[in-house]
């Protein structure tokens, strides 16, 4: 791989895993605090349409192209050693934290929560806010944190190149 394709990779694999960070720590510092400030029947309904809307090409671009592209990148870096492919390693690990936690954690309160039904049919609102707000808030924290320790990373692997 020509040292020009391998820029290529890690410059696009940084600003994709750049974009998905932003993305979490957004949620971490606004948009759960914001929802935290309001009533049942506006959490439940906003993350249920959150939830479905955010499956798109933009999004599903970035949050699988990052680890994608690391992971080519760290194909390309093999063999040349040094600080480039240690940096690129610990960022591949980022993201498979990322991926684990959004898999195992986030995604199935997403669907629990979807699956109670329009938020004007469900009878115990703040029950089913109770068992989605909290661990999902303490997930995303988790992948917030995963997905910037892989942004630093990659910066890091920028810079030693």
């Amino acid at each position: 791989m020509s040292e020009t394709i391998r820029l290529a990779v890690l410059a696009g694999g940084t600003l994709a895993t750049g974009l998905v960070a932003g993305l979490f720590f957004a949620y971490a510092c606004s948009v759960m605090p914001g929802l935290a400030a309001t009533d049942d029947r506006t959490l439940v309904g906003t993350m249920q349409s959150i939830n479905r809307k955010i499956i798109n090409g933009w999004f599903l671009s970035a949050f699988l192209g990052g680890p994608l592209l690391v992971a080519v990148a760290v194909a390309g870096y093999v063999g040349t050693g040094g600080a480039v492919l240690g940096w690129l390693v610990a960022a591949l690990v980022g993201h498979l934290v990322t991926l684990g936690v959004t898999g195992r954690c986030n995604v199935p309160l997403n669907n629990q929560l979807d699956a109670v039904g329009p938020v004007d049919e469900i009878t115990d609102l703040a029950a089913v806010r109770l068992g989605f707000e909290v661990p999902w808030v303490r997930w995303n924290l988790v992948r917030t944190a995963s997905s910037i320790a892989a942004f630093a990373c990659l910066i890091g692997a920028l810079l030693a190149r």
